[in-house]
Parts: structure tokens; C-alpha cells; sequence
């Protein structure tokens, strides 16, 4: 399909479910088979609010408003030739659907403030957490710009509904790691094992998709030592998550010391745990400090 169509697409998913991630890629195809020669183009379409937001888009002249001192192009036009992707695009306002929508159709708009229309040429990639049709049914999505962006609808399921994904996103993240820090990290077999057994299970959360698994990945390979994840680092991280998901308390030795009921906070505890760890690895109290 993203070879053959020209047409708008819709990704429907969780955030951190990957949209931008395939929005690019998709863009990518198009690139290398010559169908596209401008820019990927993106916007959280969340972000944007009144004058700013129609500025954002579509670009305004000198003095539109207050503090616009000089004109913008707006992105729009940035994309032309090639492709916009407007994540969370219910989260647009009605006036900015409205203009959208003729952008979309004509390509052809009016930037904010100017009597005179401008023209880009783009491919459209939309996506969404929401339910449009229910937003649609509520009169806070326009029906016309939801049927113009629906011919090619896709779903991306949360990551807990795509657990065979997990092992090769491990392996881009160690990669990606490797690229922007200059070392290889890898995990030993057994760390490796006990991982990804738990990463897969049902067990696993997971509530920020993929960012969640990215963000644990790059904990592991941060703190590694001479470039390997141990089983020590597994279980440290495991529970981690555990607690973050509210599955159980961390591990760390405390509870016994301070008592099951204490409530403290996180951060407070991880302090109080790097301080028993220092005192328990010194031979006395000066060398512990």
C-alpha cells in the first residue's frame, strides 16, 4: 500500500506504540523508491493552542498577531514534496480541522493573516490515540476531514499485544545505544534469558509501550560494567519495573530493616539503599565516610 497510494493514512494506537517510528519508515520507502523528494515532517499536534497553533501549520505574515514580527512558512509548507505526519491530530482545534481539510483537498491555504493563498504539495500521515468516529459522534472531530484521512487505516497494538517484537527491539535498542555512546553493551546469556522470559510474560505491563522497553534497555546498558548486562542487573531491573507498575515493592533489603508498612519514597529509598551498600562494603566507619 505505501508504494501504490498517495492517499492519507491513519495510524490508531497507544502512545509509544511506534506511529512516528512507522510514519518514518514508510517515508523512508517512499524516498528510496523516488515517489518522494521533500521532507518528513512532524508535529504532536497536543502542543499546539490558538494563534500558535495556525501559525505552527500554516504559517502567518508579518504582523498577523501580536509578536509575530517576522512572516513563517508554517509546516505545511516545509513538507511540501514530501511528508507531514500529525500525531494526536484529535487533538486539533475546529478551526485549525477546517483548514486542514482544505490543505488536504486543494492543496491550498491561507497562512494567518494573509488575503493571498499559498500551495503545498504533501502526503498526510495522521495519528491518534483516540476514537475518532466516537469524537466524531461527540462534535469534536469534523465527519468530512475523518472520511478524508480514513481511506487507509492501521492499528498498532500496545506492546503487551505484540510480545514477539520485544526480543529484536532489544537488540535495536542495544545498537542505538551503541551508536550514540561509542560502546557495545550485551547482555550474558542467562541475563539475556531471564529478561527477555520476563519482558515476554504476562506479568509484564508495559504501559508506556515501547518508550517503557526503550527507557529499560538503555538503564541496563547505561550502568553495565566492561560492557555486559548480568544477572544481578536483570533482577535490579525487573524489580524496578515491578514497582513502577505497582506490581510489588523493591527488593532492596529495607523492608526487613525498616518494616513491611513504612511508605517512603522512591527516591528517598534508592538514596538510603546507595547508603547501606557503601556502609556494608567498608571496613569501618571512616573509610565508609
Amino acid at each position: 500500500m505505501a508504494v501504490r497510494s498517495q492517499a492519507p493514512m491513519l495510524l490508531i494506537g497507544p502512545t509509544g506504540a511506534g506511529k512516528s517510528f512507522l510514519a518514518r519508515r514508510i517515508y523512508e520507502l517512499k524516498r528510496s523508491r523516488h515517489q518522494m523528494q521533500g521532507r518528513f515532517v512532524e508535529v504532536n499536534c497536543a502542543t499546539l493552542r490558538g494563534d500558535g497553533a495556525m501559525s505552527t501549520l500554516f504559517g502567518h505574515i508579518k504582523g498577523a498577531f501580536t509578536g509575530a514580527q517576522n512572516a513563517r512558512d508554517g509546516l505545511l509548507r516545509a513538507a511540501d514534496g514530501g511528508m507531514l505526519f500529525l500525531d494526536e491530530i484529535g487533538e486539533l482545534g475546529a478551526d485549525e480541522q477546517a483548514m486542514l481539510l482544505k490543505a488536504i483537498e486543494e492543496k491550498r491555504f491561507f497562512p494567518l493573516g494573509s488575503d493571498k493563498e499559498v500551495e503545498s504539495d504533501f502526503l498526510i500521515i495522521a495519528g491518534t490515540h483516540r476514537d475518532l468516529r466516537s469524537r466524531v459522534a461527540e462534535g469534536l472531530f469534523r465527519e468530512d476531514l475523518y472520511a478524508r484521512i480514513n481511506l487507509w487505516t492501521f492499528d498498532l497494538p500496545g506492546l503487551v499485544g505484540r510480545r514477539e517484537d520485544i526480543e529484536p527491539n532489544i537488540d535495536f535498542e542495544l545498537e542505538r545505544h551503541a551508536r550514540e555512546h561509542g560502546q557495545m553493551v550485551r547482555f550474558n546469556l542467562e541475563a539475556r534469558r531471564r529478561y527477555l522470559a520476563f519482558a515476554s510474560s504476562s506479568e509484564a505491563a508495559w504501559l508506556g509501550n515501547f518508550r517503557e522497553l526503550s527507557a529499560s534497555i538503555t538503564r541496563m546498558a547505561t550502568l553495565a560494567d566492561s560492557g555486559r548486562i548480568d544477572e544481578a542487573q536483570v533482577e535490579e531491573e525487573i524489580d524496578r519495573l515491578r514497582y513502577a507498575w505497582g506490581l510489588a515493592q523493591p527488593d532492596d533489603g529495607l523492608n526487613r530493616l525498616l518494616g513491611e508498612n513504612l511508605v517512603m519514597d522512591l527516591f528517598d529509598r534508592l538514596q538510603l539503599k546507595a547508603v547501606l551498600d557503601v556502609c556494608r562494603q567498608a571496613d569501618s566507619l571512616s573509610d565508609a565516610g
